[in-house]
């Protein structure tokens, strides 16, 4: 009968309490991590989501450089930018703008400090960054080499975040921000591997396709187009990671965990009884 159907899909949807409570246990257990397993699980998904970019060039390559603004190839720059993600968050690795800009939730319940908040941020941040700066080095002598990339397609993917103002960095990276916020958020609530791999998709797909700065996979990007073109220089990627860094913080911690812890405690009083004690 319809009438049960609605009743058994209703009853699959996991609670937004259950999804906090989920994503709260999830931070403690970062939070409580080892310094070592933290720097190698995110030294991983800085070099695993180089992929992302490396398959935007190999794309552009294919597509020819020029031409920006064809609709079918940014489309397909969208998909293999996500590519990356699908390999960091299937992968459970700790990526700085996923779930760690959510374990300020064990913080906003007081289930932690800002110290040990710091200690995860500082450690994953850092891990992050050296795994895409050895995967923007490795990608530009191995793509070229065995003929799949031209050398251009890398400094056009640079000049997208290099050529915008401070303002702009910020503006877009708090929706990028905002963005994986909501793919850790969502992903938790997801049953399967295969919706968790399509809300990822679809997620970091947006991104890429729009084109919002992400501090760690722009930094492939970005370094390696600072390898390859003489014009660019150190200088461009740190104004990059400096106000993209900033504005993906805002929007993760901001307009998700902020906005989302608030929403759930404030919904009624069985979440207080439960969770809050």
């Amino acid at each position: 009968m319809s009438g049960t159907g609605t009743d058994t899909a209703d009853e699959e949807q996991i609670p937004s309490e259950d999804i906090l409570d989920i994503q709260i246990e999830r931070g403690l257990s970062e939070l409580r991590r080892p310094v070592t397993g933290l720097s190698l699980s995110a030294l991983s998904a800085g070099l695993d989501i180089g992929f992302g970019p490396l398959l935007m060039a190999v794309v552009l390559t294919s597509a020819g450089v020029s031409g920006t603004g064809d609709l079918p190839k940014e489309l397909l720059l969208g998909l293999a930018y996500g590519v990356g993600f699908i390999l960091v968050v299937l992968g459970r690795s700790e990526l700085f703008t996923e779930h760690t800009t959510l374990a300020v939730l064990p913080v906003l319940d007081d289930q932690a400090g800002v110290a040990r908040l710091g200690r995860l941020w500082g450690t994953v941040y850092a891990s992050n960054i050296v795994g895409a700066v050895l995967f923007a080095w490795f990608a530009v002598a191995i793509g070229p080499a065995v003929g799949v990339v031209e050398p251009a397609t890398f400094v056009e993917l640079a000049k997208t975040y290099t050529e915008q103002s401070p303002a702009v960095l910020v503006g877009a990276g708090i929706m990028a921000g905002w963005l994986m916020g909501l793919l850790s958020w969502l992903v938790a609530a997801a049953d399967s591997t295969v919706s968790r791999m399509l809300i990822v998709w679809l997620i970091a797909a947006s991104i890429g396709f729009a084109h919002l700065p992400h501090c760690i996979a722009g930094s492939v990007e970005v370094v390696a187009g600072v390898i390859v073109a003489p014009e660019m220089t150190v200088l461009d990627y740190g104004r990059f990671l400096v106000f993209s860094t900033v504005g993906n913080t805002i929007g993760g911690v901001v307009f998700v965990a902020l906005l989302k812890y608030g929403h759930v405690v404030r919904s009624g009083p069985s979440h207080t009884e439960v969770h809050r004690k």
